[in-house]
């Protein structure tokens, strides 16, 4: 009996998917098959697609990006800035789904 091959995943990929981003707003658009990841400030659409892909073995339908911008803040009275930060909004086929609590392969 022949083993089941598995493709090898690039570990360029673990690179571009950061974490999942966990929110009350994230967590509604799960009910409408997507899911909100934070990935690298250089990663593109097509590399976040073939990473959820590689990664969560799903159907990607489409990948929306945003940056957020960092803020100033304030610590002891002195001034810091965050870094900026990039989410994807990643839909799913349908029928698709990843639970984000489990974790990646």
């Amino acid at each position: 009996m022949a083993k089941k091959l598995t493709k090898a995943i690039d570990n360029r990929h673990y690179d571009v998917i950061v974490a999942p981003h966990i929110t009350e707003k994230a967590t509604l658009l799960s009910e409408h098959n997507a899911v909100v990841f934070k990935v690298a400030n250089d990663a593109t659409k097509p590399q976040i697609k073939a990473a959820v892909e590689a990664i969560f073995d799903v159907t990607v339908k489409g990948v929306n990006t945003i940056v957020q911008k960092g803020k100033t803040k304030r610590w002891k009275g002195s001034p810091y800035f965050r870094s900026d930060m990039k989410k994807a909004v990643v839909t799913l086929a349908d029928g698709q789904s990843i639970d984000v609590t489990e974790g990646a392969k």
